[in-house]
């Protein structure tokens, strides 16, 4: 397929339809969250968001690109989307501010409300909307589904597992009373100390892969790179563990357990890094 082949006029409406979707869950959230008195339920909105740009692209893109590529990377997105969301509104509910967002919202120069909506709302709005384009982008490509959309979906698989299985292990953990205060180096958690950023970067690798079989998804290879980026230096394993740092059992964990990609752990007396 060649660039021309691209109706790339279609794809900036669907942007455009995507930047007013994500616009609404946001507010949406905004009133929540003021409603609540906390403003880390947005975490529940970033995989609704996902969920709402992957589905509004599925239906403007009918007769525009292959049905079948459309329809799959909608299905990625959304059955990742809400498990993510549902996982994080139970995990959350009933408590209090999340401690990232508490000191970040400690450092407003001023009104702190203004400050959650630019540096909270805005920031992880535009930062879904650029994620998003392999989904979006796949709404439009009209080559048939391949053997590269295989190991696409196998890898979004993988991912999902690992997410799924990860949160669903440090849940019962956590559950457990005899637990408090230990650190989770069981199942998963015994192969890579992050499960779930894993299955997460993962997740979006294998729907890039499913976009990249067809022109111009390859472009979007930013995308999963910028996730896996923010899983591993932004707010996600390098803010974690910086929390988990001054935990007992902490340091030992960290040296015989891989920090992001899983391997087996390490015996006694050697490290990871």
């Amino acid at each position: 397929m060649t660039p021309v082949d691209f109706d790339w006029a279609a794809l900036g409406v669907n942007f455009m339809v995507s930047v007013v979707a994500v616009a609404a869950v946001l507010v949406a959230t905004f009133a929540v969250a003021m409603r609540v008195g906390r403003h880390s339920v947005i975490d529940v909105a970033w995989g609704i968001g996902f969920a709402v740009v992957a589905l509004a692209t599925a239906l403007l893109s009918i007769g525009q690109g292959d049905a079948a590529r459309t329809w799959l990377v909608c299905a990625l997105t959304v059955v990742w989307g809400l498990r993510l969301a549902l996982h994080i509104g139970r995990r959350s509910a009933g408590k209090g501010e999340d401690p990232r967002y508490a000191r970040l919202l400690s450092k407003a120069p001023g009104n702190r409300t203004a400050y959650a909506v630019r540096s909270i709302y805005l920031l992880q709005g535009a930062i879904l909307l650029a994620i998003s384009m392999p989904v979006q982008v796949a709404g439009y490509s009209q080559r048939p589904l391949g053997l590269l959309a295989l190991v696409g979906v196998t890898v979004w698989a993988i991912g999902l597992l690992f997410e799924a299985v990860g949160d669903a292990q440090l849940a019962r953990f956590k559950a457990d009373p005899r637990n408090k205060g230990a650190i989770m180096d069981r199942g998963l958690w015994s192969w890579t100390r992050h499960p779930n950023y894993f299955g997460d970067a993962c997740v979006w690798w294998g729907i890039f892969l499913v976009a990249a079989e067809a022109w111009p998804g390859v472009l979007t290879i930013y995308a999963p790179v910028v996730m896996t980026l923010l899983l591993t230096k932004g707010s996600g394993q390098r803010i974690l563990e910086a929390h988990m740092r001054d935990r007992p059992g902490w340091a030992d964990y960290a040296r015989r357990t891989s920090g992001f990609f899983p391997l087996p752990p390490k015996k006694a007396g050697t490290a990871r890094r």
